[in-house]
């Protein structure tokens, strides 16, 4: 039997560990490389073509959703995707045959995912049948979520706890463990999150996200300037400015910066 060459993407370096450890028990599986966010997944399949990716759900600059949407027909290995329990994406997955692997990762689950993957590579056609399946779940899953986006963030304030309104977030920043919300009156608040947890919960719609560290809401943009190297520097409403990473640069030309 073949090894199955397999990519794993997760930004948490323990995730990684515990599944590279597993995977390692396995003889017929060979890791060749490992993503901690988005955008080095999609260049690292890009450049070693694994015949498995194994992309977390959630993920900084790009979302495990977008590295599928990213990448052409002809780039796509066959996925499971790794999330913490989420009904949507299960839903999605179960109803068009994407793989997927429930948080904390079981040997025996990742086993069948293993075995489905040796399947699927012996078929001439299963990167065509795989690229259907994931725009049909990817569908799904953006329609189920796109439903019931986040309206108020809850911050504690002392005995308080205040509710803000997300139609008058300005950004979103993230300093390692903390999140820092400014409203357009200037006031910041300060909660314990991820970054990627409250991004998923945001209206696709109405915010977007410029670096690793940063999610603006697109109404309170009040310029943008083209920068050297095909970035972008992001002036908003409260007189913030923001520079945009290179990957997130080419998705806001996508998204926003083209009729």
């Amino acid at each position: 039997m073949n090894k199955i060459r397999i990519v794993i993407a997760d930004d948490e370096r323990p995730a990684r560990s515990f599944l590279k450890n597993i995977l390692q028990e396995f003889e017929d599986v060979k890791i060749v490389g490992e993503a901690e966010d988005g955008a080095e997944a999609v260049e690292m399949i890009k450049t070693v073509k694994p015949d498995l990716a194994l992309l977390d759900l959630q993920m900084p600059l790009a979302s495990g959703i977008e590295v599928v949407k990213i990448l052409r027909k002809s780039q796509l290995p066959l996925v499971a995707f790794v999330t913490a329990y989420d009904e949507y994406a299960v839903q999605a997955f179960e109803l068009n045959a994407v793989d997927y692997l429930l948080k904390p990762i079981e040997k025996s689950r990742l086993r069948e995912t293993l075995n489905r993957a040796h399947e699927r590579l012996e078929q001439n056609d299963f990167r065509a049948t795989e690229s259907a399946n994931l725009k049909a779940a990817v569908a799904v899953y953006e329609e189920s979520v796109n439903k019931t986006p986040l309206e108020r963030i809850p911050v504690r304030l002392r005995d308080e706890i205040l509710l803000i309104p997300v139609s008058e977030v300005v950004s979103v920043t993230a300093d390692g463990e903390l999140l820092h919300i400014t409203n357009l009156n200037g006031k910041k608040y300060t909660i314990n999150y991820r970054l990627k947890d409250i991004e998923a919960r945001l209206d696709e719609n109405k915010f977007v996200r410029l670096s690793r560290s940063a999610v603006v809401n697109l109404e309170m943009i009040a310029k943008i300037s083209p920068m050297p190297g095909g970035t972008y520097l992001i002036r908003l409403k409260d007189g913030q400015e923001i520079s945009s990473s290179r990957f997130q640069s080419r998705l806001l030309r996508e998204k926003l910066l083209k009729l």
